[in-house]
């Protein structure tokens, strides 16, 4: 018997106490719940238009593309007010992707003619005919502001779809991204990203047809603007439509962060004036080009 057994047994014959060794509980490793993996978009090499337009299509939707901070969501209500167009909130249809899960799958898949670029044109088209049929309308119209850089892969997915362009000032645009973002990033910053934007919705203007509204125009004459506007889509203008809160046609809509402007401006349910115009001269370096393209600050004669 060692001599810490006899210790232990002397104690406990003079106390009726033991001596017991803890034994040291391991540590259970902490448990990091992984995220499960996004399915990767398709490639562009396998965008195509629909084989079959008739029955791969519910929908030819109405999209609204513009800048960030530059009014669409002003123009959404508007438009929603009327008894025939239903314009939700951003919806960022394009990034939902679509994944086999099994070869097995895909192989049944490409069997019926369907690669994954045609799964998920099938999958946006049925979200905005599912919109589309429970407001009871007939115009669907789909403003997220990043369509503009994919206005290639809109066009290819619906082929009969039309298009408006919201222009702003740039200097406007830039502006009110840099106070929607306060303390996220400086005017400099704020500028050059909304110039990103901008840029997209050109290159939009020059590839596909459609109507330019600008938004200065929509704010000093609502009415005017709001009737060139449903003349273009083939529907009767309507009062309403100016008065968005009181329309009773859902017009209100959700006003979140991410889905569109979310300020107390829009939230008034009626048009707003919209901000003073900037004096040419003090438009940022970044923006002449842009907006001398967009009318906004004369061509330099020399």
């Amino acid at each position: 018997m060692s001599w810490k057994r006899k210790v232990n047994k002397t104690v406990g014959e003079l106390t009726g106490f033991h001596f017991t060794r803890v034994r040291k509980t391991p540590e259970r490793p902490v448990q990091v719940k992984e995220q499960p993996a996004r399915p990767t978009p398709a490639p562009d090499e396998l965008v195509r238009s629909p084989a079959h337009p008739e029955v791969d299509r519910l929908v030819s939707p109405v999209f609204l593309l513009s800048p960030v901070r530059s009014g669409s969501t002003l123009l959404r209500v508007i438009l929603n007010a009327h008894s025939r167009i239903h314009a939700p909130h951003e919806l960022h249809v394009r990034r939902l992707s679509v994944g086999f899960g099994t070869s097995l799958a895909e192989k049944a898949m490409e069997a019926l003619g369907h690669n994954q670029a045609d799964l998920e044109h099938l999958l946006w088209d049925r979200i905005l005919h599912r919109e589309l049929t429970l407001s009871g309308k007939d115009i669907i119209v789909e403003k997220t502001p990043a369509n503009a850089f994919a206005y290639k892969r809109l066009a290819a997915c619906w082929p009969n779809a039309r298009y408006i362009f919201l222009l702003r000032h740039p200097a406007s645009i830039a502006q009110s991204w840099y106070e929607a973002s306060a303390g996220k990033r400086d005017l400099e910053a704020a500028t050059a990203d909304a110039l990103r934007y901008m840029k997209a919705v050109e290159r939009a203007r020059k590839a596909l047809e459609g109507l330019t509204v600008r938004y200065e125009n929509l704010t000093a004459d609502p009415e005017k603007e709001t009737q060139r506007i449903c003349e273009w889509l083939g529907v009767e203008w309507e009062p309403t439509m100016i008065n968005y809160g009181s329309s009773g046609n859902g017009s209100t809509g959700d006003f979140r962060k991410g889905l569109g402007d979310w300020k107390e401006k829009i939230r008034s349910g009626t048009v707003q004036p919209g901000r003073e115009l900037p004096d040419p001269d003090s438009v940022h370096p970044l923006l002449r080009d842009i907006a001398t393209r967009w009318g906004y600050i004369p061509e330099k004669t020399e």
